[in-house]
């Protein structure tokens, strides 16, 4: 059992329903719909294929939907310009119906108060590189460093500071609405540069009734300041690489995410290492050696999730992309499985007591699985914050939890009816491992459920042998 969750990017080449059969097949978790591109026609079209997956009863994966955000980007040009080492562009707040050579709009009219000359400005998340030598009530003038092919509608990124843009816009708004309607499992807010958006969010979800985990994208220098609230705010992090690095020197980025990956653990939210994990599989068959490494570091980090972006979206080999991640994971998880300790250190919390309790047990004792009963994800969260040995399977009474619990690392959830005995869910799910070939006869497994304690219920921890 891989425990380490992988994301895929749907785009045109997976979104048929052949096509995401073969990724649920191939180990996806998580089905990302990434807004900055499609129709809600497209994205509500894979939506519901991805429903019509999950009613087969074969597989279990959850929707997530990335929203756009706040991003400045260059105006609609003719031919790609291109630009040489040593040149000069102009990006303008202007709207004119022609531009002069190597003059192009740009979508965000306080750019112009946001840049000051010597600001370094990265096309595409650094396949170009400018340095601002002049500016003017309407235009921003830089010099090539580093040329290249710039085509329409570009992203731009200040390398060391963020754009004082809207933390949500009207069109994310309007996305989110679509997601509350569509009923995803996920909404990725894009460019978080506080907690104070995050809550928005949160406030307006709660409003919509609506129970949408929240993951925040960390990839701006705002966020990294606001890292410690934020990840307090919100239910998951993704650590979103291309535009952190372009925000930030590169160099800072492995530590960044570290850091992340660190504070995620600690407090016990998921969190997703994305983009260029393998990058070279949009147009290679093969990985580079480097991309393995980068996967087994993420993996080893006991990172929550790993996730593809273009190469599952529109990527050449979008299958055997799949396949080798899963592969890398795996075999990695094989190797730190065999000395793993739990990593969690002992609190004052009752709960987080007895997931800690639940997974030494099961490690001292060489458990089969780890049995865990939970009405709102909770409780499967604490243990599999410990990382314990012992694969978990949680049992679930809501159909939302059991798919948001796809983001979990270690964790494979399933739907049940909730009975006012808790015995007879305990037989019943010990029953299901059974079927589902998890355990046999003899098997030993760990189980945290309530039980019957005069007139209420307590949780316990319980050692069953399967019968």
């Amino acid at each position: 059992m891989r425990r380490t969750k992988i994301v895929c990017t749907i785009g045109p080449k997976t979104a048929s329903y052949e096509a995401l059969e073969m990724l649920a097949q191939g180990g996806m978790n998580v089905a990302r719909l990434n807004f900055s591109h499609g129709t809600y026609e497209w994205h509500g079209g894979v939506m519901d294929t991805v429903k019509k997956l999950n009613e087969t009863g074969k597989y279990s994966i959850a929707l997530m939907l990335d929203t756009k955000g706040p991003e400045i980007r260059t105006g609609d040009v003719k031919t790609p310009m291109i630009l040489e080492k040593g040149g000069k562009v102009t990006f303008t707040i202007k709207k004119e119906a022609e531009y002069p050579e190597f003059t192009t709009e740009i979508n965000y009219d306080q750019f112009i108060n946001d840049v000051e000359i010597g600001d370094q400005l990265l096309v595409d998340s650094g396949l170009i590189n400018l340095k601002i030598v002049n500016k003017t009530a309407t235009d921003v003038i830089c010099e090539v460093l580093d040329g290249g092919s710039m085509g329409s509608r570009r992203h731009i990124n200040i390398l060391g500071k963020s754009a004082n843009l809207p933390a949500i816009t009207e069109k994310d708004w309007q996305d989110i609405d679509f997601g509350i309607t569509k009923q995803v499992d996920f909404i990725a807010l894009s460019f978080v540069n506080g907690s104070e958006v995050v809550e928005k969010l949160k406030a307006y979800l709660r409003e919509k009734n609506s129970p949408i985990k929240v993951i925040s994208k960390v990839e701006s220098v705002d966020a990294v300041k606001n890292l410690d609230a934020i990840i307090d705010a919100s239910d998951s992090i993704m650590i979103a690489r291309g535009d952190l690095g372009a925000e930030l020197p590169v160099e800072e980025v492995p530590m960044i995410q570290r850091r992340i990956v660190k504070q995620c653990r600690k407090t016990g939210k998921p969190v997703i290492v994305a983009t260029q994990l393998l990058e070279s599989m949009m147009v290679n068959p093969t990985p580079t050696r480097a991309e393995v490494t980068d996967i087994y570091y993420a993996v080893n980090s006991r990172a929550d999730a790993i996730m593809m972006s273009g190469e599952t979206a529109n990527g050449n080999y979008p299958y055997k992309a799949l396949e080798t991640m899963a592969k890398v994971a795996v075999h990695t998880e094989t190797q730190y499985l065999e000395d793993t300790k739990i990593l969690v250190e002992s609190s004052s919390i009752p709960k987080n007591e007895v997931a800690l309790g639940a997974s030494v047990i099961a490690s001292n004792l060489g458990a089969r699985a780890i049995v865990v009963f939970t009405e709102t994800g909770a409780t499967s969260s604490l243990v599999s914050q410990c990382r314990p040995v012992s694969p978990i399977h949680a049992f679930t009474f809501d159909k939302s939890v059991q798919l948001q619990l796809n983001l979990n690392w270690g964790t494979t959830s399933y739907l049940v009816e909730k009975y006012n005995d808790p015995e007879k869910n305990v037989v019943e799910a010990l029953e299901t491992l059974k079927m589902n070939n998890v355990c046999k006869t003899g098997d030993l497994i760990v189980v945290v459920s309530n039980i019957v304690a005069g007139n209420g219920f307590v949780h316990a921890v319980q050692i069953r042998h399967i019968v």
